[in-house]
Order: C-alpha cells, then structure tokens, then sequence
C-alpha cells in the first residue's frame, strides 16, 4: 500500500484539539479539509474499528475510522474507563505515526559489520529460518537460558512471556519494571500484599487532598489521570507537590516543597512523626488493618520536621503544616505512588514510606483514598504447561503487576548456589542486569537477544556496556516500526505492522471497574511488514513450540479466549469494543476477608520479611551522594507530547516540539555565564558528553540540579526529523545504583557539568 500524505500542517493539528488534548481534556475533532478537497467523511464508506492506543503505555481505548483502507479519524472511545472519549496529543498524533516516511518497510539481514546500519531486503521466510537455525544452535550448546527476550509495549506479550516461557529462558526483561516500576510493587507486596498495577488506584471521585513526590500529572501525559485531577483540583481538592522543579502541576499545587534532591525519605519520617506524635493519624483504622505500629511510632519519635529540615532544604513549619493539611483531610487523601521511581538506588524503601502513611491516613479501601483494583476474569488461550515460570502467563496483568518465580539472575547479576531467584527480585527480571552477562559469560553466556519494541540505546543506562553487549552477541534480532538507534546493530530486522494495522492480544485491565478491551485492524499492513503474534508464532512452529501456538489467525486465538466470558470479536464490536465488570473497590464490598495477602493478613508498617532478609523493617533515611563542585545533578522526565524514545520522529509530534532544552536555574546561569536560549554541552562525572541544548533559564528549578526531557539526541540518519535533535541524557547516565531489595536501577545519581564550547 502506497503511503498517504494526510497534508497535517502545525495549524490543522492544533486546530484537531490536540492543544487542550496536551492537557488531555479535549475530545478528537476529524481533521479539516485543506484547499477545497472533499472533506475524507464524504469520500466513501467509512469503517469504524476499535483499538487501544499504543502511542504510550497508557493504552487508552479508541474509534478509528477509516475509508477506503486509509486511517482518517481517530477519537477516544466513550466507553473505555481511562480515555472516556479523550485523547492526548500523542493519541491525536497517531495517525502521523502509521504514516511516518521513515518507518521500517520488510524484513532486512545485516550486509556489514554490527553497527553500520547496512542491509539488505530478504523474504520473511529466509528471516525467520535464518533466527530459528541460530536459536536452536545455541540451546543446544547453551541451552535455552543463553536466549534473553527483552519486550516494550503492547505487543510484547508474544515475545517476553509467551515464546520465552514456551522456550525455556526466564530471561525475559522489560524496561516498564526495572528502569521504572519495580520498586514501587515490590515495597506494595511487602507492605500490603499486592502489586499497585498499571493504573495507580486513587479513588479521584471523593478525594481531597492529594500529594505528589516527584509525579509530574500533565507532563507524562497520562489522559484519565489528567481529567480526574483537573475535575479533583476544579472542586476545590488541596494539592501538595514535592519536587525540585516548578513543574506544571506544581503550577496548580496548594504547597510546593522544593525539596533537595535524594531527601524525600526523610520528608515522608517527619510526616509520619507529625501525623503520630500530634495524633493526627486514623486510629481506629491503623488499629483494625495494620501491624506493627508501636515500631513505627518508636521508629519515628525523633525524626521531627526540624531533623528533616536540616537535611531537604524545607522548612521545619512548612514539613509540619502539610502534614496536617493530609491529616484534615483524611482518609480522603492520598500520596499518589508515581510510575518512575528507580531514583537513587534505597528506592523500594521510600516507596515503602510512601504507602506507611498512607495507612496512617487510613486511605487503602475508603471512598476516596485507595480502592481496591480487580483483575477481569478471563482464561488464557490452552497450552501446555510452559517450560519456564514467567512473568503474566494470559497477559491479563498491566505493566508493573509482574510476578515471577524463577529468576536465576537477581539484582546481583549473580545466580544464587541453589539455582533460585534472589528473595526479593519479584518483579520481571531486572533489565540492565542481564547486559554483564552477554560481555563475561558469568555466572553463563547470553549468546542471543531479541529486541521488541524497545529503544535499548535511548533506555538502559551506560550506555557504551550495552553497545558492548550487542557486539559480544553471537545472535542479535530486532523488532520494531521504526529504525531505532539499536537497530543498526542487529543480524535480522523484523519490521512490525502498527497498533492500525493488527489484531493483538486482549487488554485485559486491573481496574476499580475492571475491563476488557479490543484490539483490531482498522487497514491491511502498510509495506510487508507483520504483527508480532504472527512472527512469534512462525518463529515458534520454526522450533517445535508447535503446541503452545495451536491457532492459525488472530481471530481464532482472541474468539477463544473470548468465549471464557461468554462473548467473541462480533460481541465485542457490538458493544464498542469494551466489556465491563463488577469490581470491588471497598471494604465493604469484601465481606469479611482481609484484601491484603501479607503474612499477617494486614498492611505491614513493620516488615518481617525484610528483617528476616537482612534489610531494614522500617524505612531508614540514606543520603545520596552530593554533586562535586562544578557540577549539577541530572534530572530528566517526559515532554507533553512525546513518550519515551519513540515519538520524536512523528511529524506531527515532531513539528510541535523537535528538541529537549535544559532547564537550569537563572542565578546558576548567570554565574555560568550563559544566557537564555545558547546552546551548550553538557559532559558528566566520567567525561560523557551530550550534544548540543538550549538553556532554559529559570527560576522554577532549585539551583543544585539540572533538568532535561528524555529521548532526544538520537543518532539514526534513518530518523530523519528526530536525528541529532537536541541531547541525549541516557548518554550522560553512565551510572546506575541498583536497589538492593527491587532490582530497580537508579539513574538520577549522575552529575553535569556546562560546557560552553559547542
């Protein structure tokens, strides 16, 4: 199929609603008919097809219409829980996506040296026979752990859990749990017994009072989150935001701590001594639901506001007013977990902090605290039992709901003696520790690694190990739409149809109402591109996993596990591409069973399980490293209209905002002797350097720290709108700490310094 030009200009993008949609808060609108041609719902039949958005984990339900095999329109779906008929301007922009000029167009083999970028064009026959001859050789001479699988997005269930597990490796790593989430559920299974899942459980109908510590609502995008918070903070709701930086919800907070950066430990210990030592916490409900608090109250009694004050740059009165601006509040009122926490490395233990005073506010399973998320019920396709224990068996878990059982590499890097997993590495096996083992082979060799949908030189910090890594490999295949950086470094190219072109597996949601929602094809498959349920299961029949893909379309596989709830592909349609079911959010929806699955059935403000491992029971301030003269810490986050790595090059996305800036405070810049708007470098602790940025200067950044949006800087030619745009800062996080009890890799321990020579 020919590629459309849909003649999107900055000014019919805005014009779409994408500009309120960057607020998240306003509906799609069809695109405006350009210099008298007929407007595209006058030119043919039109088909409606119901999606889930892949432009962002997030995965807001949509409409897409379509005429005569082009995607025209695209709206949020009404019916979906998290879009409710919105979309950001990532969702808005991605039509532009389908249509990117750059996109990978069929299956490639390397023609030189790794790294080059040269290829050539092959059959997907020879492709897939080629990866399946050199998989198997090396099981037979490795066995099946020397493959690593790491996956991204929503089409990586095919790929990280069910090939993976059918073929042995526990070796299956995704970025959304060790570069993001996984402290978060690891100190949510420790403290109450449950992972937070996908969609953090605020119950925004009666909140009143939220706090956030380093969450940035409206910058990362998130579309629900947006339109509860602006419908929660319209009403009246208090905000408190902790955060080094002056970000956009700061903007709109009750009280901003610009709290020192790697303190916010010793910011949660003194609320707690506040909400304690005043009585201000939820007794009867700490009584009823929790263990361990005369610990925790003898744990805190010493660590007032006016100890934390010396150590986050706050004030004491400040620490202490806000304390009971929650408790007044209470148990309507909330601190909202976050998604990015891998931090600086005792990440788990502020995670833990964070959900003890929750507890103290009596918020988990009270109308306006916490709900309860359900998972939908819905059984997963039949196949035999898998060779390997992995990470979500049916895909019916949302990133971050991972659980694991045999992980033979833990945070150490180190197998354990008796071959099991560290004791608390529970999430997917820790990404960035699977890259040592393809350089030195201990404790055994990676020999092969497939790449799904996962920008692994723009993602995993250090950089020049992974690049390493990839030449060490004696098996490199990547999968993705567009050619990523990481691409040129692959044997076998497997260019992927996008979330348009592609029935994919059901998005099954933990949720206060759990859902399922469709996936489905709104046009063929532009260029010979695939969807990854096929390529994994060609790949799977190549090398006898014949049994554990025992269907021949998507539709077959889907209508099957569909049935499990008494519906199909055509129910579905019918009923707008969603099916609802009855959650139970609250205590009182739960009858008499304690919802938590902790040893002692309650939340656990004192850990056993961490005392019986050799860590702290309770959280104990860590300070981190300070910045050395001269320089600044990096900090870094997400742009309205971009995520991660992957959008930069969309045309539309790109036009509205093509490079990252760097944000630093006004007086440091004027000591640095640079101006608003130069360009500078930026080089880091170890002599990394970025490339070229323009300084934002400004007073709504602490002075002890830098920030800049991720994902830019990209060095592809093949990108040709995102390439050499901006700088890069996965380039300059040469460093990582790595959370001892989580696995989480903390990165915002590096340090930059201004270089002025550009």
């Amino acid at each position: 199929m020919a590629l459309v030009d849909l003649k999107i200009t900055r000014r019919t993008f805005l014009t779409t609603g994408a500009t309120v949609g960057i607020a998240g808060l306003a509906p799609s609108y069809a695109l405006a008919a350009e210099n008298g041609d007929t407007p595209w719902y006058r030119r043919g039949r039109i088909e409606t097809t119901y999606n889930y958005c892949d432009m962002c984990p997030w995965r807001c339900g949509i409409v897409v219409r379509s005429v005569d095999g082009v995607v025209q329109k695209v709206d949020g779906n009404p019916l979906d829980p998290k879009s409710r008929g919105m979309l950001c301007a990532r969702g808005q922009g991605g039509v532009s996506f389908l249509n990117d000029p750059d996109r990978l167009q069929a299956p490639m083999m390397r023609a030189g040296e790794r790294g080059e970028g040269r290829f050539e064009e092959v059959t997907w026959e020879r492709a897939l026979d080629f990866i399946a001859g050199k998989i198997n050789d090396i099981k037979e001479r490795s066995g099946p752990e020397a493959l690593a699988i790491f996956g991204h997005t929503s089409g990586e269930y095919w790929f990280t859990d069910l090939f993976a597990q059918a073929w042995g490796t526990p070796n299956a790593a995704k970025p959304s749990s060790s570069l993001c989430l996984s402290p978060r559920e690891e100190a949510a299974q420790l403290t109450y017994g449950m992972a937070v899942g996908g969609h953090e459980p605020v119950d925004w109908d009666e909140l009143r009072c939220l706090t956030l510590i380093g969450s940035h609502i409206g910058e990362d995008t998130r579309n629900t989150v947006m339109q509860d918070f602006a419908t929660m903070w319209s009403k009246g709701g208090k905000v408190i935001v902790v955060d080094p930086r002056f970000s956009s919800v700061a903007a709109k907070a009750d009280y901003w701590l610009p709290i020192k950066p790697g303190t916010d430990t010793a910011l949660l210990l003194a609320w707690m001594n506040v909400l304690i030592t005043e009585g201000r916490y939820d007794a009867s409900y700490v009584a009823d639901w929790t263990v361990g608090f005369d610990e925790l109250s003898a744990h805190v009694a010493d660590l007032t506001p006016e100890w934390a004050a010396s150590i986050t740059d706050l004030p004491a009165e400040q620490i202490r007013e806000t304390a009971r601006v929650m408790a007044d509040n209470l148990p309507q009122s909330v601190i909202m977990p976050g998604r990015h926490v891998t931090w600086y490395g005792n990440d788990t233990q502020r995670l833990r902090a964070t959900y003890l005073i929750n507890a103290l506010l009596g918020a988990y399973g009270r109308p306006g605290g916490l709900y309860f998320n359900k998972s939908p019920f819905l059984e997963e396709y039949p196949h035999p039992p898998y060779a390997v224990a992995g990470s979500s068996g049916g895909c019916s878990a949302e990133p971050g709901e991972e659980v694991s059982d045999e992980l033979p590499l833990g945070p150490s890097g180190k197998a354990r003696a008796d071959g099991a997993r560290d004791t608390f590495l529970r999430g997917a096996t820790a990404l960035q520790e699977l890259i040592d083992p393809m350089i030195s082979g201990d404790p055994y060799r990676i020999e092969g690694l497939i790449v799904y949908g996962t920008n692994l030189l723009n993602s995993v910090p250090n950089k020049p190990r992974t690049i390493e890594a990839l030449k060490a490999l004696d098996l490199v295949v990547a999968i993705d739409v567009l050619p990523q950086e990481h691409v040129a470094w692959a044997d076998v190219v497997l260019p992927e149809s996008t979330f348009f072109e592609r029935y994919d597996q059901l998005w099954a949601v933990s949720h206060k109402t759990p859902y399922i929602a469709m996936r489905e094809p709104a046009i063929p498959p532009m260029y010979d591109t695939r969807p990854a349920w096929w390529m994994a299961r060609e790949l799977g029949i190549r090398v006898g996993l014949d049994a554990y893909f025992d269907w021949e379309t998507a539709e077959e596989y889907l209508d099957k596990r569909l049935r499990s709830v008494a519906s199909n592909l055509d129910d579905m349609r019918a009923e707008g591409g969603i099916i609802m079911q009855n959650g139970k959010p609250y205590f009182e929806d739960l009858g008499e069973s304690s919802p938590f699955r902790t040893p002692s059935e309650k939340i656990e403000l004192y850990s056993q399980q961490l005392a019986d491992a050799g860590f702290d029971p309770m959280p104990v301030y860590e300070a981190v490293e300070e910045p050395p003269a001269g320089f600044y810490r990096l900090l870094y986050g997400r742009h309205p209209v971009h995520t991660f790595a992957k959008t930069q090059n969309t045309p539309v996305l790109n036009e509205l905002y093509s490079e990252n800036e760097l944000w630093l405070n006004e007086d440091a810049a004027d000591d640095e002797g640079v101006a608003d708007g130069e360009y500078v470098l930026l080089e880091n602790q170890d002599g990394a350097r970025s490339g070229p940025i323009r300084v934002k200067a400004t007073q709504r950044i602490r002075s002890d720290a830098v920030f800049m949006p991720h994902g830019f800087g990209q060095k592809t030619k093949k990108l040709t709108r995102a390439y050499g745009r901006g700088a890069s800062d996965t380039e300059l996080q040469t460093r990582y700490a790595l959370d001892p009890i989580s696995g989480g890799a903390g990165m915002r321990i590096n340090f930059v310094k201004i270089v002025k020579e550009v």
